[in-house]
């Protein structure tokens, strides 16, 4: 969250910056994330008193979701864009707040929906009750805020090609690999990377010395680990010192910082806590050798299996430089 901040202030956005958090975020990240942005919010849905939590008791699924859409009752601002605390800003972005509600780009998995990890919008309590109605009558279709604003928003796809933003905008790490032609021809113009999947970029394991990017898991993103290599380069350059300023990390002599479990979101305009141990996530930062694995034998048969399950090895034996020197020997 604090590095997609950083990264918004790095390329000299002049918008302000604005983050929603729950009550259970701790006072010294609550004073970090001051230093970041220029407004911190605490949003208490269970508190509220209001429809938001008559609609939490009906659909108490919705919790996360309900605080995300929080952020169409900050009506003292005008217009707004919402960025989701997975995602990394390459390049100033502030040309999006000439879009109209709702502007987003399309979603690598079906691309007829949006995806709601970046989107344009306008603060307006009508339409926050309107979304609140709608997520108690009907719920959302894929358990999530993405599911319950393509119902609202249902005319995306098809009204008004200019509220399509284009891919640059949410580049999603995990399209790199599916269609590498295309990343290799326009991926210099990307603006916003998105970390999508359950693997974000503080699960992996870094390496200041190398500045390398680790990871013990098979993940689409290791394909092109630049991306990965620029969070954690901001993470330790920028957010690390503010921590331990803080006290939310303790200096211990290391070579590898691994950071795990660090999941709250926060967003460009507005935010939301995805989970009520925020404040102690950041204090399973641990500092130290990282022992190196080997990688275990597997047969050709036990290979097809993953494929056919979608663990291919992107990192290892069916890397795309793998795969690619497979082929040249038999079209030789």
């Amino acid at each position: 969250a604090l590095v997609l901040g950083s990264s918004l202030k790095q390329h000299r956005t002049s918008r302000r910056l604005v983050v929603l958090i729950t009550p259970q975020v701790s006072d010294s990240m609550r004073k970090t994330l001051e230093t970041v942005f220029d407004e911190v919010i605490v949003v208490d849905v269970l508190d509220s008193g209001d429809s938001a939590h008559l609609t939490l008791m009906k659909r108490p699924e919705l919790g996360v979701t309900l605080t995300k859409l929080h952020c169409w009752s900050l009506t003292q601002y005008s217009k707004c864009i919402f960025m989701d605390a997975d995602t990394l800003v390459l390049a100033n972005i502030d040309d999006l707040f000439e879009r109209e509600e709702l502007s987003a780009a399309p979603d690598p998995g079906w691309p007829d929906c949006f995806n709601s990890g970046v989107f344009v919008y306008q603060p307006s309590v009508e339409t926050y009750n309107q979304l609140l109605h709608l997520a108690s009558e009907q719920g959302s279709f894929d358990g999530g805020d993405q599911g319950l604003l393509n119902t609202f928003f249902s005319s995306w796809a098809t009204t008004d090609i200019r509220k399509h933003l284009p891919f640059i905008y949410n580049l999603s790490s995990v399209s790199i690999y599916s269609y590498l032609p295309a990343f290799k021809a326009f991926g210099a113009n990307a603006k916003v990377v998105h970390f999508l999947g359950q693997i974000k970029p503080w699960n992996y394991t870094y390496d200041p010395k190398t500045k390398s990017v680790k990871s013990e898991s098979h993940d689409p993103s290791m394909s092109h680990p630049e991306f990965l290599s620029l969070w954690w380069d901001i993470f330790t350059t920028n957010i690390l010192p503010l921590l331990q300023q803080f006290g939310l990390v303790k200096d211990t002599p290391s070579y590898v910082h691994v950071l795990s479990d660090l999941v709250y979101t926060l967003a460009f305009s507005c935010g939301f806590c995805r989970k009520e141990n925020v404040s102690g996530a950041v204090s399973q930062l641990s500092l130290g050798e990282v022992p190196a694995t080997t990688q275990p034998f597997v047969s050709s048969e036990e290979r097809k299996e993953r494929w056919e399950q979608g663990q291919a090895d992107y990192m290892g034996a069916d890397s795309f430089d793998n795969i690619k020197r497979k082929l040249d020997t038999y079209l030789q």
